[in-house]
């Protein structure tokens, strides 16, 4: 198996909170190149510089302060570094002092264009809960015609629908998605769940992302399969006009983010839901999973159904009336 070296460039702050993030979404072998640290190390050990190799001194001191990851170069891969780019374009969005610094990545093993062109050798159709196939547009699927074929480009926005987390909340919609019903899909990515719940039979669909690309690529995906979304770009938790555009009285919302922006929007998941309405939240690593569901029942819902695969989590609740 193939591996791909990324570099996440950041600052001596930035560190834990990259760190933080990249626990989050599960990984948890990562290298720390703390330019802080080596900077003290070579004015703390200045009486013994016959013993620093000086090329060594010299690069590390120019050297912009990183934390390293490996992952495999496959769709699995391409998955797992798509949510990392979201991570960092959030981790962007709210460091308002620019403490955490670049936050972008660089690629030693592959060029950007490169790695986003190489994982669609990996993208084949395969079948997700009950009633969908997951196709994309250069590929054929031949097997069951009963099922609903959800055409997906994601171009480099997280959700092919190979991601456990993705797969969770799409066996989620197809539980409770029934004509008609309006559906917020938050963190849409690729649009991959508001593609799903069109096909299901909602009517009224609103998606959101930080991120200009995926707002792009969803609204593209769902020509593919014969709507237009409306989707927004911004992020609803620190813009209030955007929360206020985005409108209530949802019978689902969808939320496959990660842990910490689930609880920061909760009480606004609370306020658009309609009083029967349902909120499926996922993108929670298994760890995590606990304190996500507390913070939930704590801003007043109540817990239907928890759903597992590999170590990450998909919880579905409803509102305590």
């Amino acid at each position: 198996m193939e591996w791909t070296e990324v570099t996440i460039w950041t600052t001596t702050p930035g560190i834990d909170v990259v760190t933080g993030m990249l626990m989050d979404l599960g990984i948890r072998g990562f290298v720390i190149e703390d330019a802080q640290d080596f900077e003290e190390f070579l004015e703390g050990t200045e009486l013994y510089w016959d013993y620093v190799d000086e090329d060594l001194a010299k690069e590390k001191k120019n050297t912009e302060t990183n934390v390293k990851i490996y992952v495999t170069s496959d769709l699995h891969g391409a998955e797992l570094l798509a949510q990392v780019q979201a991570g960092l374009r959030d981790i962007r969005a709210r460091d308002e002092k620019g403490e955490f610094g670049r936050c972008e990545t660089s690629f030693t093993s592959l060029k950007q264009e490169d790695w986003e062109n190489n994982w669609k050798q990996y993208f084949k159709p395969f079948e997700v809960g009950e009633r969908f196939v997951i196709k994309p547009s250069w590929e054929t699927y031949d097997g069951d015609t009963d099922r609903i074929i959800l055409e997906i480009d994601p171009a480099a926005s997280f959700g092919t629908g190979a991601h456990h987390t993705t797969q969770l909340v799409l066996c989620e919609l197809e539980k409770y998605v029934k004509p008609g019903m309006k559906l917020l899909d938050m963190g849409c990515g690729s649009g991959i769940l508001s593609i799903a719940a069109k096909l299901l039979g909602a009517e009224d669909i609103t998606a959101a992302d930080i991120d200009p690309i995926a707002v792009k690529t969803a609204k593209e995906n769902a020509e593919k399969n014969g709507f237009a979304l409306n989707a927004y770009l911004g992020d609803a938790c620190r813009d209030q006009q955007l929360a206020e555009q985005l409108g209530g009285g949802y019978d689902i919302i969808a939320a496959n983010i990660v842990a910490d922006v689930i609880m920061a929007m909760q009480e606004m998941f609370y306020e658009k839901l309609k009083d029967d309405g349902v909120l499926i939240v996922s993108g929670i690593i298994g760890p995590r999973a606990d304190e996500v569901r507390e913070s939930l029942i704590g801003a007043g819902f109540e817990v239907i159904h928890d759903a597992m695969s590999s170590d990450w989590v998909a919880i579905t609740l409803k509102k305590k009336l």
